[in-house]
């Protein structure tokens, strides 16, 4: 859990980069509807819990830097007996000073109030625009109010900054506390992929699987931190697939890419695997090919290296090894020249990760990739994906599709591989779903056992 003080510290970072003459304004999450009058589950906003730990909607902090009577001032529901009964507790105004931290706070119907007087005086605001057109136009009119007493003495803004250039610059670097959490994130997705291994055989169907990953996240205090993609067979070539709902068949590989989000920070593991046990030959040479580029690109990550380093390391290894394979011809260097590779391989080894599943942050600073630093974390995941119409290859390779992804914290030293709590080396995986078999049939024959014992 993320304590108050660390809480405070981030905003007393943010406001030493915006400076005395700025003023920061970020807005709770909106509750958004599912249908008719039924809301989707509430996720606060990342920037807005990152600043605050405030789990509400209907919600606005304000940071402003040097303010005699306070700097960080948030705007939130009163409390409200009779709402509270049907939506839970709230946290008040009062609340909102006392166990968040904040130097003052008032109802978030007072601020078109005041709002626009902690706005005059301040050259610069600082502000996601573009994230909620609502928003945008009340902060615009807050900010035209204080223009129109620009004769009575008033000082306006000239002037609207993005928050994302200061802030999410400060997200790319995880604390001690954050990646307590992010550990145990990976944790219980480790353990609802190793569930998953356990209960998958022939004949079940996508969705199964998919509830088995939802217990185990749940009965951790978890929720997932994307939708699964659950796909058997040829649809594990389909990179973004969410249908989740097709028979499991024997001799064909399930990828399975799911992630666990505890207290707001996520996990991304992926892992393929045969769904009766065991790789045939083709599934294993392809996964030997995946697995060695994963090797190789989490050996890039490190310190005072290139971000694109990694990837560029996965495809020099996926490169070699379709070419070994007989899926591409010529030399490697013709190959990456040529990006033939990017038939098999379409998309990047990784990304950020941390509050969000692509977590904010700059890859690239003045047009080159920025290098990786301690404290930063990103997945790495290569893959490949034998389309099951694709021409020119082998029939006994199309329709296998392959992908590895596992989360990395760059250190000072080694990288820390978060996500190690579930195989992937094809041996322990196969062991590990042999165990599961052989416990099943098992508990299949003392049932038996004990059905025979009763009608004798």
């Amino acid at each position: 859990m993320i304590e108050r003080k660390e809480f405070a510290r981030r905003r007393k970072q943010l406001m030493r980069q915006i400076g005395d003459e700025g003023i920061c304004i970020v807005p709770a999450a909106p509750e958004r509807v599912r249908n008719n009058d039924s809301p989707y589950p509430y996720r606060q906003d990342s920037d807005f819990h990152y600043l605050t730990g405030f789990p509400e909607p209907d919600a606005v902090l304000a940071l402003i830097p040097g303010r005699e009577h306070g700097e960080a001032i948030l705007f939130c529901r009163e409390r409200d007996p009779e709402r509270e009964a049907w939506d839970g507790a709230r946290a008040g105004p009062e609340g909102a000073v006392r166990d968040y931290g904040m130097d003052d706070a008032f109802p978030i119907s007072d601020i078109d109030d005041i709002l626009p007087g902690l706005i005059e005086g301040r050259s610069r605001v600082y502000y996601h625009f573009g994230r909620d057109t609502e928003f945008d136009i009340k902060l615009i009119g807050w900010v035209n109010r204080v223009r129109g007493q620009i004769r009575r003495g008033a000082r306006a803004p000239h002037e609207f900054v993005s928050l994302g250039h200061v802030l999410h610059d400060m997200r790319l670097y995880k604390t001690r506390n954050e990646l307590r959490l992010m550990r145990r994130a990976a944790k219980i997705a480790a353990a609802a992929h190793l569930r998953a291994m356990r209960a998958v055989r022939p004949g079940m169907n996508e969705h199964e699987i998919e509830a088995e990953l939802l217990h185990e996240f749940r009965r951790h205090g978890a929720v997932p931190s994307y939708p699964p993609i659950v796909g058997g067979g040829a649809n594990a070539c389909v990179l973004h697939y969410r249908a989740n709902d097709a028979p499991l068949n024997d001799g064909e590989l399930l990828l399975i890419d799911a992630g666990a989000e505890y207290q707001c920070y996520a996990s991304d593991i992926t892992r393929t695997f045969p769904v009766n046990g065991r790789f045939s030959a083709e599934q294993r040479a392809l996964y030997d090919v995946v697995l060695a580029a994963q090797h190789a690109a989490i050996a890039e990550v490190r310190a005072g290296r290139p971000f694109g380093a990694y990837h560029d390391a996965a495809v020099r290894a996926i490169t070699a090894g379709l070419i070994r394979l007989g899926l591409l011809k010529g030399s490697v260097a013709r190959n990456l020249r040529e990006q033939s590779y990017r038939r098999f391989y379409m998309h990047k080894t990784g990304h950020w990760l941390g509050l969000d599943v692509h977590d904010v942050g700059d890859y690239r600073i003045d047009g080159e990739f920025r290098e990786l630093e301690p404290g930063m974390v990103v997945t790495v995941e290569p893959g490949l994906y034998i389309a099951p119409d694709a021409r020119g290859v082998a029939a006994k390779w199309r329709g296998i599709g392959i992908r590895i992804e596992d989360d990395v914290v760059v250190t000072r030293g080694e990288p820390e591989i978060l996500t190690l709590g579930v195989p992937r080396d094809p041996d322990e995986i196969e062991a590990l779903m042999a165990d599961a078999r052989r416990a099943r049939n098992a508990a299949t024959n003392r049932t038996t056992r004990s059905k025979d014992a009763q009608r004798a």
